[in-house]
């Protein structure tokens, strides 16, 4: 049963203060691909930094596997639950029943509501955009987007369409990728996965599907705003060669930043720039689930990426966010990443397009952090990923 607990009684779940070399731990674990080799210094186990005492507060629990959150003008927050709700968390923690007018979602496996975003002009217009997995023709499935306006009363929403899908369908439940960025010049980034089967991965690699892209459309009418630079591409495709992102923002340098999956090994943090393939899956730094190589094992190969950063072994990465706030004054400007696997907040230094040091919170915390956002106070919000998941406000523990 989902309970609602007043902020003003929230009583901390817990304060952490592990020193150094407690964290220190998960750069002492041992790759799953050992004979792989970094393309520079500084590409992966970057200089770990001291953590950092913080105090969680639950402010709603009882979600079900929730999996993106959106705050709204007034403190509110909107947050998907996977299943196929879509809910309302009032700045007091009220949580409202399931918002109708959803489209039709197909909800098996690694599918269902997945990202929520809203707009810059919400208070006046309460458009808002969602991504989810979509059912199609002969029994496959997409990656789409839709967009609608939330009704004055915060219970439907209203005039719902589907404004772009992921071609081609397949006949699959996984790697549906699927986050939503707006780039601040009037264009809306969706990443996609490669739907993970051996027959689809490979066209990651084709630019005319969009299975493994990213892809930059108009948020109003889904036309192609992408810039791929190849003959014949689809007109929509950013960057391609990704395996599943669900992690992306736009970082300080006003660049869009992403984070996927990796196989056994191998998640990658990458600055995908037009027109420019990251390689999956003919090259990673992860191996196959049952140890073997990736097709041919490469890590390097001419005309395509390297990744900025990659884990070895993974920290299974959902959401991320640049933190921009005041009650983290030393954090201006670093990359947090919601670590699943992880099971805390993943955060980066990065200086000049580099990681420069790496820190996890909440390693204690005993559940899967699946998205990472920052409230317009400064705290930290995260959800986690549980059949009782939680949004729990993350501040600096008290001296």
């Amino acid at each position: 049963m989902t309970r609602h607990i007043p902020l003003g009684l929230i009583a901390p779940v817990a304060m952490l203060a592990a020193g150094t070399l407690w964290a220190q731990d998960f750069n002492d674990a041992p790759p799953n691909a050992p004979g792989q080799s970094p393309a520079f210094e500084g590409q992966t186990r970057a200089p770990v930094l001291p953590d950092t005492p913080l105090r969680q507060q639950v402010v709603v629990d009882g979600l079900e596997n929730p999996w993106a959150m959106a705050e709204l003008p007034d403190g509110g927050w909107l947050v998907t639950e996977k299943p196929g709700r879509l809910r309302h968390v009032g700045a007091d923690g009220a949580l409202s029943d399931p918002i109708g007018g959803l489209p039709e979602l197909d909800t098996r496996r690694q599918g269902g509501l997945l990202d929520v975003a809203v707009a810059d002009d919400f208070a006046q217009t309460r458009r808002v955009w969602i991504s989810f997995a979509q059912p199609r023709e002969g029994g496959k499935t997409s990656t789409s987007v839709a967009t609608g306006v939330l009704s004055a009363d915060g219970t439907t929403l209203q005039d719902t369409r589907v404004i772009w899908q992921q071609n081609p369908a397949w006949d699959s439940a996984m790697h549906y990728g699927s986050v939503l960025v707006f780039d601040g010049k009037g264009g809306l980034f969706v990443t996609t996965g490669e739907r993970s089967v051996r027959d689809a991965r490979v066209l990651a690699q084709d630019v005319t599907a969009a299975l493994g892209k990213v892809v930059r459309i108009d948020p109003m009418t889904g036309a192609s705003m992408g810039d791929p630079g190849q003959p014949d591409a689809l007109p929509e495709i950013w960057s391609w060669g990704h395996r599943n992102l669900q992690g992306a923002a736009m970082g300080p340098d006003g660049a869009l930043w992403t984070i996927e999956h990796g196989p056994k090994g191998g998640d990658e943090l990458n600055r995908p720039q037009a027109g420019m393939n990251y390689g999956w899956p003919r090259v990673t730094y992860g191996i196959d689930y049952g140890g073997g190589p990736i097709g041919e094992g490469l890590t390097q190969l001419d005309g395509t990426e390297q990744p900025v950063y990659y884990w070895d072994p993974v920290i299974a990465p959902g959401g991320m966010t640049f933190y921009e706030g005041e009650m983290f004054p030393d954090w201006q400007g670093d990359a947090l990443i919601a670590g699943l696997k992880a099971g805390a907040i993943v955060r980066l230094q990065i200086e000049g397009g580099r990681v420069t040091a790496e820190a996890r919170h909440l390693q204690d915390l005993g559940q899967r952090v699946r998205d990472v956002a920052v409230a317009q106070d400064g705290a930290i919000m995260i959800l986690t990923d549980e059949s009782d998941g939680q949004m729990i406000r993350v501040t600096p523990a008290a001296d």
